[in-house]
């Protein structure tokens, strides 16, 4: 018994560690470091009710009153809005009508490593545009890719750059194929590609639950885009592909715009003092940050960076349960690694272990 053979050949998507024991300072996932608005346990409480008869109930098949009010939310129409299990749901299903052997997928590179496994199931034709240590949005080359879509991540993973409006409407105007803008981290970013949606029927609009409003556990993301492309989406997405729970919990997460501000005012605060910590430490080399989550290029106490040095330091902070994402496999990451931004406390202790680290005997060879 065996798989389809480009199953066999695949390399499944490897997520960050899910630690299950305590005490660990969790900084690998770009989880929120605050809890959801008190009005998403409220909600899930009404859902749920005294003895849990309505969990026997199938949930809208549509997600209908999600959608609804994400279309106020953003000034469009619920007919421009499609909800998944997850932003990444969403991925799947845009590659699912994507991509093929006779239809390639582009995205930039490194970014998000779940695009190349999701073309991959599709037995799909990748195509790749590679990003240097600028991280300049190479405008021209994606504008004039034959893909039939391309992925960008805004801002980026792993590094937290933002790429402009302007840059994207640029792609827009020349691409003649979709153009997803993944955007994730849009809480945290300067801009975004959303206004751009009422003058391109090309741009679809990813967005999430995950990072800025708290809700990872609930498995919430959405789509935005023209009525054609929602189309295609509801036609191979799951019949009832977002319970209940979730859909109450991001209907109150969404009604409490209140709450959220100032908690994503406090996490952009940490992230610009945690940039400006690790580029003062010898001069540690870090992109700037739209996103909720720090890209630099350790130093150990001589100086020596590379990705020895990053493993070092990963291994080092591992230790001590402190978990940040290490991404080996590439030239331009390797050197480096991910910290997501944590609660004053969490930062605290990272920034011990990190003058810790560099009091170390530094390693051979580095």
């Amino acid at each position: 018994m065996r798989p389809l053979a480009h199953i066999s050949r695949l390399s499944p998507y490897t997520p960050g560690i899910q630690p299950s024991g305590p005490g660990w300072v969790k900084l690998n996932t770009n989880e929120l470091p605050y809890p959801p608005s008190p009005r998403v346990a409220e909600a899930l409480k009404r859902e749920v009710g005294a003895d849990g008869a309505s969990l026997r109930l199938y949930p809208n098949p549509t997600s209908a009153p999600l959608r609804t009010a994400l279309a106020a939310h953003h000034g469009v129409r619920e007919e421009n809005v499609c909800v998944g299990n997850g932003s990444d749901d969403i991925l799947n299903l845009l590659v699912r009508c994507l991509s093929g052997k006779s239809a390639a997928a582009g995205f930039t590179w490194p970014s998000y490593s779940l695009y190349p496994v999701l073309v991959a199931i599709e037995d799909g034709v990748a195509e790749t545009v590679e990003f240097d240590r600028s991280m300049q949005l190479q405008v021209e080359r994606i504008a004039g890719s034959r893909a039939s879509g391309f992925f960008l991540t805004s801002p980026n993973a792993p590094t937290g750059v933002g790429f402009g409006r302007a840059e994207i409407e640029a792609i827009l105007e020349r691409f003649e194929g979709v153009l997803v803008v993944d955007e994730a981290y849009a809480a945290f970013a300067c801009e975004d590609a959303v206004p751009l949606l009422s003058r391109h029927r090309n741009l679809v609009v990813v967005r999430t639950f995950s990072k800025a409003y708290g809700l990872a556990g609930m498995r919430i993301g959405y789509a935005l885009a023209d009525p054609e492309v929602i189309g295609w989406l509801d036609r191979v997405r799951d019949s009832y592909n977002v319970n209940r729970l979730s859909q109450a919990a991001a209907l109150a997460a969404l009604s409490d715009q209140a709450y959220y501000a100032p908690v994503i005012a406090r996490v952009k605060s940490t992230r610009d003092r945690l940039v400006s910590d690790c580029t003062g430490r010898r001069g540690w080399f870090t992109y700037p940050s739209q996103a909720n989550f720090v890209f630099t290029e350790p130093k150990n106490g001589a100086g020596q960076a590379g990705s020895a040095v990053a493993k070092s330091l990963y291994e080092f902070l591992f230790s001590r349960k402190i978990l940040v994402r290490y991404f080996p496999s590439h030239a331009l990451t390797a050197p480096f690694l991910r910290v997501s931004v944590g609660t004053d406390d969490e930062m605290r202790v990272l920034n011990e272990s990190l003058d810790a680290w560099q009091k170390l005997k530094p390693i051979p060879n580095a």
